[in-house]
């Protein structure tokens, strides 16, 4: 089949997919799938043959990322229980002091969202953004646009969060420089999207505590953990992760240190080692029993289950494209393309967030398409940490209705959907668009 016929056949795929999540309401999961299904077919592949790519792709996406998710939820989850969320906050906002509560939440924010999805970490510290805004007088957006833009930088930037595991899995991409990015390039953008824009947002439109939100302070039934134990706990996968990276690019090849590094340091054991630790001394040492940790786990993964899911349909997706050939004639078409493969995954991670408003599906779409232009390019090492962190900046820009984000800010914070639009729209804009200039300038000095 010639070339343009397969390319034909790859731009047909991505309005395919989006005409079935947007116009059908079809769910993505099912969407990816059956997309890929026509892929294959449309693209001459044997019947026999596209059945083994859908079940190479989600088992090969799978195998990494079901573990690395269903561990991040179960940790997560435990330190919501427990209350180490709220402990972060009341800490940095006492240290902070009241006159730089956007600092605190901000950073609370960034830290919280690293082992907690966004919404659940939204939802469990909004009543602190009230009480102080009853405080003080201000509006509630002067507080709660730090703490949202903390929330959505570590959710998009930062493993073990789905959306950034799932895209470096797809592209092949080391956790560890993810992490370094991701870090890089959220900091300002919390900084910029948070406490510089609260405060401006703030000024500009005044909103009060909505009455149907009048919530009752939320009562734990234990004393809450320390701070350096909840900090500890969350570092801790996050370091070995990081260890395991520069001890391929410091020890000497062959090194026990390095073996060993490597070994704790892989996703997998670095992230079983935080959450059994999280079970132990956020659980059962502070008297939980053993059966209320097992239904604290299993609650844990009913959502992560469809994140999950909609990742191995974006691997089925990924490796149709590649076994059909479309994947090698789409890469070499966008390798002659004159944009840089940074700001072109940039772009397309944000034409479809902005079409059907998902960032996860946006992630896991882009990451898809770009895996060709990878393989064609021979891109490989920091490079590609750089290209996780640019599609996932494409997937946070011009959230609006089409995204359950929009809804969940707007009725919590009692706005108007122009008001939404002006704050949450604009904040989300700013963290991806800063993002990627910080992506986009490292990627001019790392090859």
């Amino acid at each position: 089949m010639s070339g343009n016929m397969l390319i034909l056949i790859a731009l047909l795929a991505i309005f395919a997919l989006l005409f079935l999540v947007i116009r059908t309401k079809l769910h993505a999961f099912v969407a990816l799938l059956l997309v890929s299904l026509l892929v294959g077919i449309a693209a001459g592949m044997p019947l026999e043959g596209v059945i083994e790519s859908i079940t190479a792709g989600m088992g090969g996406t799978l195998g990494f990322v079901a573990v690395v998710v269903g561990l991040g939820a179960m940790f997560g989850q435990m330190l919501e229980v427990s209350g180490g969320a709220e402990r972060l906050a009341q800490t940095l906002i006492k240290k902070f002091g009241e006159d730089r509560a956007q600092w605190a939440l901000g950073l609370t924010g960034f830290i919280v969202a690293i082992p907690v999805f966004f919404d659940v970490g939204f939802i469990i510290l909004v009543p602190l953004v009230y009480s102080l805004a009853k405080k003080t007088g201000k509006s509630l957006l002067h507080y709660a646009i730090p703490l949202l833009a903390g929330l959505a930088v570590t959710h998009s930037f930062i493993p073990p969060t789905p959306g950034p595991i799932a895209v470096a899995d797809l592209i092949g991409a080391d956790l560890g420089w993810v992490i370094l990015f991701g870090s890089l390039a959220g900091i300002p953008s919390m900084i910029i999207a948070g406490p510089w824009f609260g405060r401006y947002i703030g000024k500009k439109i005044h909103v009060t505590v909505p009455d149907y939100m009048e919530l009752e302070k939320k009562e734990y039934d234990k004393e809450l953990p320390s701070f350096a134990l909840v900090t500890s706990l969350i570092l801790i996968p996050l370091v070995l992760i990081l260890l395991n990276t520069l001890s391929d690019v410091i020890l000497p090849e062959g090194s026990n240190v390095r073996a060993f590094l490597s070994f704790m340091g892989h996703p997998f054991v670095a992230l079983t080692i935080a959450t059994l630790l999280a079970f132990i001394l956020l659980g059962t040492m502070r008297g939980y029993t053993k059966e209320d940790v097992q239904g604290i786990a299993n609650k844990a993964l009913e959502p992560a289950g469809i994140i999950i899911l909609v990742t191995g349909a974006g691997g089925v997706f990924k490796q149709v494209l590649i076994d059909s050939g479309v994947g090698e004639v789409l890469g070499d078409k966008m390798a002659s393309s004159a944009l840089p493969p940074i700001l072109l995954a940039f772009l397309i991670a944000a034409a479809v967030r902005v079409a059907q408003g998902s960032a996860t599906v946006s992630m896991v779409t882009a990451a898809g398409l770009m895996s060709p232009l990878i393989t064609s390019m021979n891109m490989e090492g920091p490079v590609l940490g750089l290209m996780v962190i640019a599609i996932a900046a494409g997937a946070t820009v011009l959230s609006h209705v089409n995204d359950s984000g929009f809804w969940l800010v707007n009725r919590f914070l009692g706005l108007s959907e122009k008001d939404t639009l002006k704050s949450w729209t604009i904040m989300e804009t700013l963290i991806g668009v800063v993002g990627f200039m910080v992506v986009f300038v490292l990627s001019f000095f790392i090859s």
